[in-house]
């Protein structure tokens, strides 16, 4: 390695664990990604930090739980609504650029509203992409708004298949600062709804409104045909992304990281061996596909079983190159730079998710999952990785510690979310609704307590 090395991040859009050939699909051919996992690191225990798509990439950006940053939801529209990642939170874009590299993002943002929080003020110095869903070739989405951005300039027309499009960006990206170290983000839209293929026509255009919740996936009839040809588009764009490092001759001196926002769809995806899919907090919600690769820094054929989340990366990205974390505020995520260099393991966590009134806590092998009004449920996924087998009545205690963690993570990120959505508020003049305070967050949701040996009563949360 020579130099401060670049480091490349491509986030795939709902793809599930069990989507790549490398992780067991027979029915998708994903030879790039195979190959990245056969000269790197596959996790067979990675998590995104949410279920949906927003909350996961503002951890990421972050390396904190999103809620510190105010996004716990799919971003909404309308900034007064869904105020969108905390203005003042700095992001790894931020310290990089301050570091001297040049920081390029490619794709789906999706964390704040464009321009008072465009990834351009959140530390990029360049973005083509979009701030939500659109059309796979057409830049609109269903309400027939353009969504495509140059920066901040919307632009109508910029040709191509998404995934094609976002990396002919990326690779242009690369090729104009292969002189320097260099940070590329690629969110890519593949596999999201509209499920279209490379041939297939385009479904939303300028003007005409495709509001009806069952348009949103597309007119495509074979829709297993469209998400196969996509999972192997989004192949073909790895592929060319590290051909072209190749070509550039800085192979040996980048880091390239592939995942996935969240879990796969319940409509299209199967996550099996999992139990659950997109906006679950069960495994199919969160569990995801994984890949490092460095050549001569990573074991080639490495499998890590280690449990990570996505915000572990900016820490190690920090501690990669040694640049500074924020000094006024602590990272949740750990450096997974020992796992990569295969000099030891992780050390013990608990770790959380949460999205309105569901919640989840993991521990080891253990880990609890509470949704809305339902009584906690436990299950022990070294033996159980399905989560078949509820073992909340066997173990009432662990539950009770679990939950007793949980209140006191969630009184610590609550804090921070009130903190930022003042933060926001302050600047954004027209914004009139904050962040959602620790209080109406727990409004409604359940609380289990023991009563008795073995028993759990559901009470109020107050």
């Amino acid at each position: 390695m020579t130099g401060r090395p670049n480091i490349i991040i491509f986030l795939a859009d709902d793809l599930g664990y069990h989507d790549l050939s490398c992780y067991g699909n027979r029915d998708h051919h994903t030879p790039n990604l195979d190959a990245l996992a056969a000269g790197g690191m596959r996790f067979t225990d990675c998590h995104s930090n949410g279920s949906v798509c927003s909350p996961t990439r503002a951890a990421l950006l972050t390396g904190r739980y999103q809620q510190r940053s105010g996004i716990e939801h799919v971003l909404g529209p309308d900034p007064a609504k869904s105020p969108g990642m905390a203005a003042d939170e700095p992001t790894f874009a931020h310290l990089f650029r301050d570091a001297g590299y040049a920081t390029g993002m490619f794709g789906k943002y999706h964390t704040g509203h464009i321009p008072h929080q465009s990834p351009n003020k959140m530390g990029f110095d360049l973005f083509r992409g979009m701030n939500g869903g659109m059309d796979h070739h057409s830049r609109f989405n269903r309400w027939g708004s353009g969504v495509w951005y140059h920066d901040e300039t919307l632009v109508e027309y910029d040709p191509g298949y998404s995934t094609e499009l976002i990396c002919d960006h990326a690779i242009s990206f690369m090729e104009h600062h292969a002189g320097q170290p260099f940070l590329l983000y690629i969110a890519d839209w593949m596999v999201h709804f509209p499920w279209q293929g490379p041939n297939d026509p385009p479904d939303f255009a300028k003007g005409v409104d495709n509001s009806a919740p069952e348009k949103k996936y597309g007119s495509v009839k074979d829709r297993k045909r469209a998400y196969r040809e996509m999972v192997e588009a989004l192949d073909g764009s790895v592929g060319r992304v590290m051909e072209s490092v190749r070509k550039l001759g800085i192979e040996e001196n980048t880091l390239f990281i592939f995942t996935s926002d969240n879990g796969g769809h319940h409509l299209i995806c199967d996550n099996l061996p999992l139990r659950g899919h997109k906006g679950d907090l069960f495994e199919g919600g969160h569990r995801v596909p994984a890949i490092a690769c460095w050549p001569g820094q990573i074991e080639a054929g490495s499998i890590c079983d280690e449990t990570i989340m996505l915000f572990d990366l900016m820490p190690t990205m920090l501690e990669l190159t040694g640049i500074e974390p924020p000094a006024d505020r602590h990272l949740d995520g750990t450096s997974l730079l020992p796992v990569l260099r295969g000099e030891g393991g992780l050390p013990e966590r608990t770790i959380f998710w949460r999205m309105g009134s569901k919640w989840a806590v993991r521990q080891g092998c253990w880990k609890a999952v509470c949704h809305g009004d339902e009584p906690p449920q436990l299950y022990e996924l070294s033996e159980d990785i399905g989560e078949t087998r509820d073992l909340a009545h066997a173990y009432p205690q662990r539950v009770q510690e679990m939950i007793a963690a949980f209140e006191q993570w969630e009184r610590d990120v609550d804090r921070d979310s009130l903190d930022n959505s003042r933060a926001n508020f302050a600047a954004d003049k027209n914004s009139h609704k904050k962040h959602p305070t620790s209080q109406s967050l727990r409004r409604g949701r359940q609380k289990a307590t023991k009563k008795g040996a073995g028993e759990l009563l559901i009470v109020n949360r107050k």
